[in-house]
């Protein structure tokens, strides 16, 4: 994006006071703050996409001891990278993390894109991702709009345009780009982020807000129900029952496949059901359609639950682990020795029940 005739090169009165507050007030701590480097923002964001800042700080510290540059994370096996991730979720995430940090190091010679069009054309990256590269890394013109960006806009001018409507992205975008001070991109789209993460929040401290008396929605007593979304998002719920085959130390694995959840991850044998499905239905399962006879094996524990909430789904966990007196025919399981297991990548709550096993 280029500077042309009539473009002002610093924001407007919310943009001075936001850079002010910035240089006395915020000291949010985050260990990428201020870093130039591409790949380690570009890390920092995709790790921060779904997921709490206090949560991604030690995956972001633990991929740059593991990869300190995008050439070692392009040439770490898949399931090195896919095991550092576990516990993340959004799995599509790292997948892509991994066929753009190849294509960097085949087609870039290592070195990041340096400019926004580049950047956008990797794998996995949106536009809001690119914005903050581009802006963080080269400084360059470009506003970043992400959930807190959408909830101050639409607090400080009033605008209850829904945030997911067409008109609504195309007006907080718009917005966000005119209130950018050009020659100030990165401090100042670092500068509104923190702003809406620790002012102004889902429940906003407006008493200690810089800007209260200039803001639309505080004048106007607004600000609890503002920004407006048009949507909800129908909630999906599915019950996985787990069933852990055991034999001679050995239990049966396999990785998830498909285009469903977790594709690629590591899990047991799952029978997925409309509803919670009994031990002895489970048991009929297994016999009905792997041949594993109840007399052939024995209960070592049944009825560990959990759940974990997707973004657009509720997965209801069960399981039930067996020994079993002979090894039966799975195609496409492998068996691990148990002392191996812990070096697969397993959804968070699999995961979670097979380092007790």
């Amino acid at each position: 994006m280029k500077q042309g005739k009539g473009v002002k090169k610093g924001g407007g009165r919310f943009a001075e006071a936001l850079l002010r507050w910035n240089a006395t007030e915020n000291d949010r701590p985050m260990p990428w703050k201020g870093e130039t480097d591409p790949y380690r923002i570009w890390l920092s964001e995709v790790i921060l996409q779904q997921t709490r800042v206090e949560q991604g700080w030690s995956y972001y510290e633990r991929f740059l001891a593991a990869f300190p540059t995008v050439e070692d994370l392009a040439r770490a096996p898949e399931a090195a990278v896919f095991k550092l991730w576990e516990g993340l979720g959004y799995y599509a995430r790292c997948r892509n993390l991994i066929a753009a940090a190849r294509r960097i190091t085949d087609e870039h010679g290592g070195r990041f894109p340096g400019t926004y069009e580049a950047i956008l054309a990797l794998p996995g990256i949106g536009p809001y991702t690119a914005a903050a590269i581009a802006s963080f890394a080269y400084n360059l013109p470009y506003a970043v709009v992400d959930g807190n960006v959408y909830r101050v806009l639409s607090r400080i001018w009033n605008n209850d345009t829904p945030i997911d409507s067409t008109a609504g992205k195309r007006w907080f975008a718009e917005k966000a780009q005119d209130e950018l001070p050009l020659d100030r991109a990165a401090i100042y789209n670092q500068a509104l982020m923190d702003f809406g993460a620790t002012l102004c929040k889902p429940v906003p401290e407006c008493a200690r807000c810089f800007y209260r008396d200039h803001c639309g929605a505080y004048l106007h007593g607004r600000q609890s129900i503002l920004p407006v979304k048009a949507k909800k998002t129908a909630v999906r719920e599915r019950w996985f029952h787990y069933i852990l085959l055991e034999h001679n130390g050995a239990v049966a694995l396999h990785p998830r496949s498909g285009k469903d959840i977790w594709q690629d991850l590591w899990e047991p044998l799952l029978v997925e059901a409309e509803h919670v499905l009994s031990k002895e239905e489970l048991l009929d399962v297994l016999q009905k359609e792997y041949r594993i006879a109840p007399g052939s094996s024995s209960v070592i524990s049944a009825g560990g639950k959990g759940r974990q909430r997707l973004s657009h789904q509720l997965i209801h966990f069960a399981f039930l682990h067996l020994e079993l007196n002979q090894r039966p025919a799975l195609p496409g399981f492998e068996w691990v020795a148990k002392t191996a297991v812990g070096t697969h990548p397993y959804p968070k709550t699999v995961g979670a029940f097979l380092k007790n096993v």
